[in-house]
């Protein structure tokens, strides 16, 4: 017959209102004895609050970021059958080794063999010797003793890392003292994929295949053409902004049929070429000085944003060559008629290939516009170390409800890709609608 278990903290020392960092378990998860269900750090510790035996957790009593204290209740847990006779010897403390999980003194069966053992081994009378063990790193349990240089890391993210064929020791923990949590194994996989200098030099936790060498002339006559510098620069890039950067892209449209109309009148009147991108620039200064975040890069701790408070837009430029990306200025001191001018004189230079390096740095938000090619929608990739990148496609005619009956209007798409560990998707949400809002409202928008 199976019983209910209280699972509290243990004794912590002269400790109390101990961090949650981890919660590692959810109601309903069937664990193993001594599997590790929350993990707790204070200044100078980091401990885990194991199961007593294997069952089902019916209630949990914590989140990550409660703060707890020695005899508070952590979960309720459902105890197997099979386990309630084995537990007070569990109770009793096991002999550690340096290298290997601690063991239970009840005999051991085959259901209950260390992770790193074949359950075949653990059905035999003896235990394997040291040198039968295999080359990847071994489990390590909640009873465990580490070495003193072992990476600083939970038995979860340990787990987590073997099942990823990650090396610890070579992954940089972001958490208070060094601690390598979830995150950190994560973008140490996603640096090794988009070839970073580990790659280059070898010095990988784990290999990855290499890209599978296809002979296309099999098929029929091919031609061999060498990628441009600018591709060759910018695809490596770009691969690296998209592996490491979680994108989320968030779409809406905007009535530009006012705009259109006034944008139009102007040129005329002007005698010049005024594009909508102009007032794409402006809107997105707007919506920037709204939303601050989006103005915004992380710091190398990946712990901080700088807030920018100037506004340097960038806009993609498709060349001969491939896409490169000039930055104008302190777009929120100008006018749509000087920018139209500046945004001329820097494409066409862009075109010819006369930009130099200090044009294209210095972003703080960057757009692309595809309205004059086609397309409905895309995802643009964030140009790093920005946070958000603006996607435009081609404006479209189409019936819109005005309350009493459908009339034409002019609906621009409107593409944001952001950087989803600086912003969530209600601001984004927020962000495209006040985009959205000043480029439908001419008459609010500083010119």
């Amino acid at each position: 017959m199976s019983k209910q278990i209280e699972i509290k903290v243990p004794d912590i020392g002269d400790f109390s209102d101990i961090p949650v960092i981890e919660v590692l378990v959810s109601v309903g998860d069937s664990v193993a004895a001594e599997a590790s269900l929350v993990t707790l750090e204070s200044d100078k510790a980091m401990m885990e609050v194991p199961a007593p035996s294997a069952g089902v957790i019916r209630e949990l009593h914590v989140n990550v970021g409660d703060e707890v204290s020695e005899g508070q209740l952590v979960a309720v847990l459902e105890a197997d059958e099979s386990a309630d006779a084995a537990e007070p010897a569990a109770e009793e403390p096991a002999p550690a080794a340096a290298e290997q999980p601690s063991r239970p003194e009840a005999p051991p069966a085959p259901e209950q063999a260390p992770p790193s053992q074949p359950a075949k081994q653990a059905a035999r009378p003896s235990p394997p010797s040291t040198g039968d063990r295999q080359s990847p790193p071994v489990p390590m349990g909640a009873g465990s003793t580490l070495p003193s240089n072992a990476p600083y890391a939970s038995p979860a993210i340990r787990r987590f890392a073997r099942e990823l064929g990650v090396d610890l020791a070579q992954v940089r923990g972001s958490s208070r003292g060094g601690r390598i949590i979830r995150d950190d194994v994560t973008a140490f996989v996603k640096t090794v994929m988009a070839g970073g200098a580990g790659a280059a030099s070898g010095g990988l936790g784990f290999d990855l295949p290499p890209p599978p060498k296809v002979n296309f002339s099999r098929y029929g006559d091919v031609e061999l053409q060498p990628l441009s510098k600018i591709q060759k620069v910018s695809g490596a890039y770009l691969h690296r902004n998209w592996v490491s950067i979680p994108h989320v892209t968030q779409n809406d449209l905007a009535d530009t049929t006012d705009l259109e109309a006034y944008r139009k009148a102007q040129a005329k009147e002007k005698g010049m070429k005024l594009t909508p991108l102009v007032f794409l620039i402006k809107a997105s200064v707007a919506a920037l000085k709204e939303f601050p975040a989006f103005n915004a890069s992380l710091d190398e701790t990946r712990e901080n944003l700088v807030l920018k408070k100037y506004f340097h837009i960038g806009i993609a430029v498709d060349t001969p060559g491939g896409l490169v990306v000039p930055v104008i200025r302190d777009c929120d001191q100008k006018s749509i008629f000087e920018l139209a001018e500046e945004l001329a004189e820097v494409s066409q230079r862009a075109r010819d290939g006369g930009l130099k390096p200090i044009e294209m740095q210095g972003g703080c938000f960057s757009i692309s516009s595809l309205g004059g090619i086609g397309g409905t929608s895309f995802t643009p990739i964030i140009n790093a170390p920005e946070v958000a990148i603006l996607g435009v496609s081609r404006a479209s005619v189409s019936a819109q409800w005005d309350g009493e009956s459908f009339r034409p209007r002019t609906m621009l798409p409107l593409c944001l890709s952001y950087d989803h560990r600086v912003i969530d998707g209600a601001n984004a949400a927020r962000f495209t609608r006040h985009l959205a809002t000043s480029l439908e409202d001419i008459e609010s928008m500083d010119l």
